[in-house]
C-alpha cells in the first residue's frame, strides 16, 4: 500500500528577513528607551519586553502543515491550529485533483484560511507555500485545498486511491 506523507514549514527567505526585521526594530527601540538614564525602566521589564518581542517573532516557525495520504483517506494537521490530524475519508469525496492557485488572490494569502471574508465561495485552503495544492470537493458540497510541494508524487497516490474507491 502506498503512503504519501509531507510536512511543510514557514522557512520561505522573505519570510524570515520580514520576521528579523520585525524583531530588530522594537528590540532597538527598547534598547534606547532602557539605555536613556531618565526611562525608568526597570532591567526586569527590558529583559521582559525583550524576550516578548523574540517569542513573537519565533512563533511563526512552529507552524507546520503535515498531510498523509493512506488506503483510508486524506489526513492533516496545521499545527498549532489543529492538535491531532485531521481526516478526510475518501468515501467522503466527490472529486480530488492537483491544483494551481494563486495564494493571495483566491484566498487572501498562506496559512488556514476559511473564506470568511475573501471569496468564500472558494472554500477552505491549508497552504504553507508554493502555489500547487489539493483541490478536495466532499459530497457535502464544501471545498478544502491543502498545499503540497510534491505535486507529481502526490498525484500517483492520489489516483491510485480515489480511483480505487470509485471502483467500489
Amino acid at each position: 500500500m502506498k503512503v504519501f506523507k509531507e510536512e511543510q514549514r514557514f522557512t520561505q527567505t522573505w519570510i524570515i528577513v520580514i520576521t528579523i526585521f520585525s524583531m530588530v526594530v522594537p528590540i532597538t527601540l527598547i534598547t534606547k528607551k532602557y539605555l536613556n538614564a531618565f526611562s525608568g525602566m526597570t532591567t526586569y521589564t527590558f529583559i521582559f519586553t525583550t524576550a516578548l518581542v523574540v517569542a513573537c517573532g519565533c512563533l511563526m516557525f512552529l507552524f507546520k502543515l503535515t498531510t498523509r495520504i493512506d488506503e483510508i483517506g486524506i489526513h492533516y494537521q496545521f499545527f498549532p491550529f489543529h492538535f491531532s490530524m485531521k481526516t478526510i475519508k475518501w468515501l467522503e469525496i466527490k472529486s480530488v485533483y492537483i491544483k494551481k492557485y494563486d495564494a493571495i488572490n483566491d484566498y487572501g494569502g498562506w496559512g488556514l484560511k476559511n473564506g470568511l471574508f475573501w471569496k468564500t465561495g472558494k472554500g477552505k485552503s491549508i497552504t504553507v507555500s508554493g502555489d500547487i495544492g489539493i483541490q478536495l470537493i466532499l459530497k457535502n458540497k464544501s471545498k478544502i485545498l491543502i498545499g503540497t510541494l510534491k505535486e507529481f508524487q502526490i498525484n500517483s497516490v492520489l489516483q491510485t486511491y480515489f480511483n480505487a474507491t470509485k471502483n467500489d
